[in-house]
């Protein structure tokens, strides 16, 4: 089976650009070394040394861009700051003063490489190392900038730091909502699917139970009924895993005039479904499968009278009423997709029963 790999975050992709596009402050290091009056042979390894701790500094951010975890990003990570460390003391030794140069990038690899504190820590050292290495050097004067340059840097790639993690939890968490919604929406679609269609079903059963000794044909076509409902339900639940379950009004009217039927409950229905306005259709269409399904249970109701406009449904029964009625997933289910769509859900007493208005 061919899969498509995972395309890659940029920051994972480019992120190393980003750091070795200054690499080219290091001319100002390695001119100094080039005019330190040190021997050519000083020289010439001087510059192999920077040409390394060039190379080692990169190889740092590729590292860390791997997508390796956090751990092993601070492994690798103190590794590389370790060997540029010591390339960084090698020109000291060749070269004195302009080994200071390599301070700026210590500081920019261990800001996205070790924790924040380590960072820090690590900057603090870096100002230190680079006053030393000057004073001793006698070359204060003409290096003092470098000390607001590593601070500068420190700055900039914490900056940096905090916005790219900071990016990286919104992802984790955009990933996580992603996945919340998906469930309820799986959720509330096949509990509106089999809360529907079981109810119906076990109607129709009750219905062929009785009539199987006075009215055989009916009970046998009672019995097909549910048949043809089980294996409607099965390709409902299958296309609403999917993300492909859609509900028609018409579709919705014609069920639950058969399933009110069903249970002994008269039905009055709308009759012109043109008034709706078609992007509220879906919704209301679900809302009225979860509403008939509640009268048909709880209800104990003779009428259950739908009405639909613009942008409304009613759906009211004679029966019990909403005193003491506990909002199960079904109600909880019709708020959500109902705020989803920018409407109103209300729940009244209709003296005698109860009335649901939608409003979108």
């Amino acid at each position: 089976m061919n899969t498509t790999p995972t395309q890659a975050h940029p920051w994972q992709r480019y992120g190393w650009i980003m750091g070795g596009v200054w690499l080219v402050f290091l001319a100002f290091p390695i001119a100094g070394a080039v005019d330190s009056g040190e021997s050519q042979l000083r020289i010439i390894g001087s510059l192999v040394l920077f040409a390394t701790f060039a190379a080692i500094y990169i190889h740092g951010f590729i590292s860390m861009a791997r997508g390796l975890t956090e751990r092993a990003v601070m492994r690798n990570g103190a590794a590389h700051l370790l060997a540029l460390v010591a390339v960084v003391l090698a020109i000291y030794l060749l070269v004195g003063a302009p080994s200071a140069g390599g301070g700026p990038y210590l500081v920019s690899l261990a800001m996205f490489v070790l924790p924040l504190w380590a960072a820090v820590g690590v900057t603090i050292l870096v100002i230190m190392g680079t006053l030393v290495i000057t004073i001793q050097a006698d070359a204060l004067a003409d290096t003092w900038y470098l000390t607001g340059i590593v601070l500068l840097v420190a700055v900039a790639t914490g900056t940096v730091r905090f916005i790219e993690r900071r990016s990286m939890i919104h992802d984790e968490l955009a990933a996580e909502l992603t996945v919340a919604t998906e469930r309820d929406r799986v959720a509330r679609d096949v509990h509106d699917v089999i809360g529907h269609t079981l109810t119906a079903m076990s109607l129709k059963s009750d219905v062929a139970e009785r009539l199987i000794t006075t009215d055989p044909e009916r009970a046998r076509r009672e019995i097909a009924e549910v048949g043809v409902l089980s294996r409607q339900a099965l390709a409902e639940v299958r296309a609403a895993v999917g993300g492909l379950r859609t509900a028609s009004l018409g579709d919705e009217i014609a069920s639950a005039e058969r399933v009110l039927a069903s249970a002994g409950i008269a039905a009055e229905m709308p009759t012109d479904l043109a008034v709706v306005d078609p992007r509220h259709r879906a919704v209301l269409a679900w809302v009225l499968r979860e509403a008939v399904t509640n009268v048909v249970r709880h209800s104990n109701a003779s009428v259950c009278r739908v009405v639909l406009g613009a942008s409304t449904l009613s759906v009211e029964d004679d029966g019990r009423g909403p005193s003491g009625l506990r909002e199960g997933n079904g109600l909880r289910g019709v708020r959500e997709r109902v705020d989803m769509a920018g409407g109103v859900v209300q729940i009244s007493d209709a003296a005698p029963g109860t009335r649901l208005l939608v409003t979108l």
